[in-house]
């Protein structure tokens, strides 16, 4: 899924919320709260000045303290999904409705604000429906991913030779530092983009350090200060961890 290019990030103070601010090439300023991981985060255009961006914050604080406070009561996506119209998916960190067609072409998935549209030919199965969703979800991964290797490399004087993409039950990736191959966790592309950009960091970090040592956080904080935040949110609700 195409996202645009981030400019600049930092964070800001508002009524003792902190609030985390993307200046990117965007139209319109975007508010989202994520109650689950307490964060608050807006996207606005470029050049919208620090006062103008700070007053919008300040006008949607009743509704910002009304969504964080959905952090006990919040259903969590379905599990077992049955992949019919009006079940919940998380793309990208976000949550969308799931809508399915059932038409006589060949099996699709498109996105437009918040509903994921499923194209299927009528009588499609779950399982032929969760293989349609999950070579989508592939999809949006090997899209991204190679961004960000091409942005890491210079950066952490290392070459990544090939990736791959598969659905582990225990790792979010996993790094073969003598073919210099790394693989991400499918699931990552139902996870914020931050998030995936850190394991990518961290299998990369991996072709400096094989093992998990003072050297290797080293590396870590000097790639990615904030690493330790984000390997807490992901792995906050799970077993899994990088590897």
């Amino acid at each position: 899924m195409p996202r645009h290019k981030i400019y600049q990030k930092k964070h800001i103070q508002v009524d003792g919320l902190c609030i985390e601010v993307l200046r990117k090439n965007v139209k319109n300023l975007n508010l989202r709260v994520y109650p689950a991981e307490h964060t608050i985060r807006i996207s606005v255009p470029r050049r919208t000045p620090d006062e103008i961006v700070r007053s919008f914050i300040e006008d949607k604080l009743p509704w910002i303290r009304k969504h964080l406070a959905k952090k006990n009561s919040r259903k969590p996506p379905q599990k077992n999904l049955q992949y019919t119209t009006g079940e919940k998916l998380l793309v990208w960190g976000d949550e969308y409705e799931l809508q399915v067609n059932e038409i006589n072409s060949p099996p699709k998935v498109n996105v437009t604000e918040q509903v994921v549209h499923l194209k299927v030919r009528p009588g499609t199965n779950l399982n032929k429906r969760a293989m349609v969703l999950k070579e989508w979800y592939r999809t949006q991964l090997k899209e991204e991913i190679p961004k960000l290797i091409e942005k890491w490399e210079p950066i952490m004087k290392v070459s990544v030779r090939e990736f791959g993409v598969k659905d582990m039950k225990t790792r979010w990736g996993t790094c073969n530092i003598r073919a210099k191959r790394i693989w991400l966790n499918l699931q990552l592309a139902k996870k914020r983009p931050e998030l995936l950009e850190y394991v990518v960091v961290h299998e990369m970090t991996h072709l400096h350090e094989r093992l998990h040592n003072k050297r290797f956080y080293g590396l870590m904080t000097k790639f990615l200060p904030d690493w330790k935040a984000l390997q807490d949110e992901l792995n906050g609700r799970s077993s899994m961890r990088s590897c």
